[in-house]
């Protein structure tokens, strides 16, 4: 090739080639071996490695006008080629930085994950949505050759497009070898698809342009102008978990406490007992486990009617089981094995099946207590009372890795199928990990030190999946104690200089609520109630007949939760985290209670007044910032306790909370509870007013919660929207917004409400002010 007979052209490089996509992902096996091999063995210079968002964003936009590199697509959902966690020896640069992890915009918080996810939202948002067309314009479309490519800028070397390169025309063979090595190395634009302008995607919201050109707060910018995708129609669930409307009656009644639950492709509900799981994708059948003779049956959910028996006595007896597809089925047992099921012959529920062994994995030393399987991810996640979690391959049927210890036995564990985090629970404790084992965040979900709350466990989990780059996602859990927490990971300041080891995490709602004590169990505690809680677990000392007979689980005594409602102290604070002293016992916790909220409110007043940026800035009178760091954590969202919770005295027939599961267009979420009952908690029409879980059930008052006058079967009776009481026409006449609550418009409360949150606004009208 010489100058003479090459064509014009404004880029010798093309956007996408193999060391583009090696140098983006050099830091993940197997792309590490690939890039040594094209750098003959050793990495590249420093100076000429990726290293930093920020810089090769300056490279492309505005320094190197010969950089073209196209984004790959681990940037919108893999973050682990942002680390460096093989700890490569990538070099030294010119300015004596050694290179390590990427360097990440301070938008991402220093969290490669959040980099991803803003990544992502961005991607998905309307803003991108309309400009889609011109980015297909240039790599598929008109603007890819001709005249139309020069006038956009578009034009590259006439070797890297298809129909420009003819093989069999080239005599000279060294030609012909380096013209095949020159796009095996350099790339080729793909085929032109469209000759004409591509139209424009329609996007459920308007879009604005950019105020900006493009900086280290641009996926920020971007995002924020608003993904909604399905949400256009109206808000997600876990959108208004604070608002949730709870049902007027079960959507459905099983014989038995309910054991799992699923819907089908037409939507259909589909919920079978405990002791019982549901085979997909279309659910006609289920396996079911727990009978006398250690069997494990295939049933058909249409006639309820075994039509499969495999008696399996010498591996003790089934606690769990789950169903990732069709012809797979995950059993744990007593003995402490899990075994792999093939389910041959389920084509079609018609066609006789039968189970068969494929292979037995042994890696716990005590009874399985939960077990979950991904077809996803290809993952098989189980909990034992040995406190371990293991993941094993799904499709390898082999260890893949065990996740940190629990403080007790695991009571439950789930996979999320949109992103892979998996989440284990230990009594009260709620762990979150990332799918290669890393913990992501944890909490206990322990209200206070209440006797209740010591004996509460988690049983069932479950994770909202539409639209998986949504930061407002929530982890529901349910416990024996009937109460339903939501829970979402949240990013919060934690400031470097804090000695303080403890963790208070703080509630705002309706209702009052003790701090939570989220320090990590110490063994030699006095009186911790973690321990408490994994030791109800463990001990059996009572049982409420929701798990095998035979099992030596325990899901809480039923009968022993206290109806009455403790009246605590309530700490608000913004994002729910600040760092408190740690403490040995339960009583050293209440008496100290008290004098941590002032602190904890101080501190978090003076932490809104400074600037969101890391390092020693000033602000105020020249006093230096106190420097801090982002962490991720859960922070509590709400609770459902309405028909199921032992604390509410007005539920006359309370159970624990067994299964959960979110409807598949999320506008509602399905609980399943002891007694067999399915209640469907719904968003609500404008998801503002109307029933909320916090009221008070019509039939447990027949007298006005202020002036005690009976109602009569013409009297209407009235909620405070605040309190949740019931109230006649006369002592709940006034109006007010309620903004704890988010309800922005004047609703009925009561007086003493009225008078409370007219102080509390004019309270802050003149904080404004000052």
């Amino acid at each position: 090739m010489f100058v003479g007979e090459t064509p014009p052209y404004m880029y010798g490089t093309h956007y996408s080639s193999a060391m583009i996509v090696v140098s983006y992902l050099v830091r993940v096996e197997p792309f590490t071996q690939q890039f040594l091999k094209l750098q003959g063995g050793h990495f590249d210079l420093a100076d000429r490695m990726f290293h930093s968002v920020k810089d090769a964003w300056l490279s492309a936009s505005r320094n190197n006008m010969a950089d073209v590199k196209e984004l790959v697509p681990e940037f919108f959902y893999l973050p682990n080629f942002l680390l460096n966690s093989n700890h490569f020896e990538l070099g030294v640069k010119q300015s004596g930085l050694r290179l390590g992890d990427v360097i990440l915009p301070p938008w991402a918080k220093g969290d490669a994950r959040e980099f991803v996810r803003l990544h992502r939202q961005a991607l998905e948002s309307d803003y991108v949505s309309a400009h889609l067309n011109q980015w297909i314009d240039l790599i598929f479309g008109y603007r890819q050759q001709g005249q139309a490519a020069v006038d956009a800028f578009n034009l590259f070397h006439h070797l890297f497009y298809e129909a420009n390169v003819n093989f069999e025309a080239i005599e000279d063979p060294l030609t012909k070898n380096a013209t095949i090595g020159f796009i095996n190395n350099f790339g080729q634009i793909p085929s032109q698809l469209f000759k004409k302008p591509h139209p424009v995607k329609r996007s459920l919201k308007s879009t604005l342009p950019l105020q900006h050109s493009i900086s280290s707060n641009a996926a920020c910018a971007v995002a924020q102008q608003g993904v909604e995708g399905p949400t256009a129609a109206g808000p997600l669930f876990y959108h208004v978990a604070e608002n949730l409307k709870p049902p007027l009656q079960p959507l459905r009644e099983l014989k038995q406490a309910v054991g799992h639950m699923a819907q089908n492709d037409k939507g259909a509900l589909l919920a079978v007992e405990q002791n019982k799981v549901l085979v997909p994708p279309q659910f006609h059948r289920y396996l079911a486990w727990g009978f006398p003779d250690n069997s494990i049956r295939l049933g058909s959910s249409d006639f309820d009617k075994s039509v499969c028996i495999h008696e399996s006595p010498h591996w003790g007896d089934v606690i769990c089981a789950s169903c990732p597809n069709a012809h797979t089925a995950v059993t744990g047992s007593t003995c402490s094995v899990v075994c792999v099921w093939e389910i041959v012959g389920a084509a079609s529920r018609n066609q006789p099946a039968h189970l068969e062994l494929r292979k037995r994995l042994y890696g716990h030393t005590e009874p399985v207590s939960c077990i979950y399987a991904s077809t996803n991810f290809g993952v098989i996640v189980s909990g034992s009372r040995d406190r371990t979690c293991i993941v094993w391959d799904l499709s390898k049927l082999s260890f893949i890795r065990q996740l940190g210890p629990h403080a007790g036995p695991v009571s439950a564990v789930s996979v999320n199928e949109a992103t892979g985090v998996i989440a284990s629970c230990s009594g009260t404790h709620l762990h979150l990990w990332s799918f290669d084992g890393q913990k992501l965040a944890w909490v206990n979900t322990a209200d206070s030190c209440k006797k209740s709350d010591m004996n509460e466990i988690i049983i069932t989990i479950t994770f909202s999946l539409l639209n998986e780059w949504d930061s407002q996602h929530v982890v529901a859990v349910g416990t024996n104690t009937g109460i339903v927490k939501l829970w979402t990971v949240k990013f919060v300041k934690v400031f470097d200089d804090c000695s303080h080891v403890g963790r208070i995490s703080s509630r705002s709602s309706s209702r009052s609520y003790c701090a939570l004590f989220a320090a990590e169990p110490e063994r030699d505690s006095h009186c911790d109630m973690d321990h408490v809680a994994v030791e109800a677990f463990s001990n059996n000392d009572h049982c409420d007949g929701l798990t095998n007979d035979k099992v030596s689980f325990t899901l809480g005594n039923s009968n022993s939760h206290s109806s009455e409602d403790d009246e605590q102290d309530s700490a608000f604070v913004d994002e729910g985290v600040s760092k408190v002293l740690p403490t040995s016992s339960c009583a050293e916790v209440v008496q100290s209670r008290n004098s941590e909220m002032v602190d904890i409110r101080r501190r978090s007043s003076e932490s809104t007044m400074q600037k969101s940026s890391e390092g020693a800035n000033c602000c105020g009178d020249g006093e230096p910032q106190r420097k801090f760091h982002w962490e991720r954590q859960l922070v509590f969202r709400g609770k459902l306790t309405m028909h199921t919770a032992f604390e509410r005295k007005d539920n006359p027939a309370p159970a624990a909370v067994t299964a959960l599961m979110p409807s598949k267009d999320h506008k509602a979420l399905y609980v399943g509870d002891g007694r067999g009952r399915v209640w469907m908690w719904t968003v609500g029409d404008g998801h503002i007013g109307g029933r909320a879980d916090h009221w008070v059930q019509d039939p447990s008052r027949n007298l006005c919660s202020n002036c005690h006058q009976k109602f009569t079967l013409t009297d209407r009776r009235h909620h405070c929207r605040n309190c949740g009481q019931l109230f006649c026409s006369r002592c709940s006449r006034f109006e007010s917004e309620i903004r704890h609550l988010r309800i922005r418009r004047p609703v009925r409360v009561c007086q003493s409400c009225h008078a409370r949150l007219k102080a509390t606004d004019d309270s802050q009208s003149s904080n404004h002010a000052s």
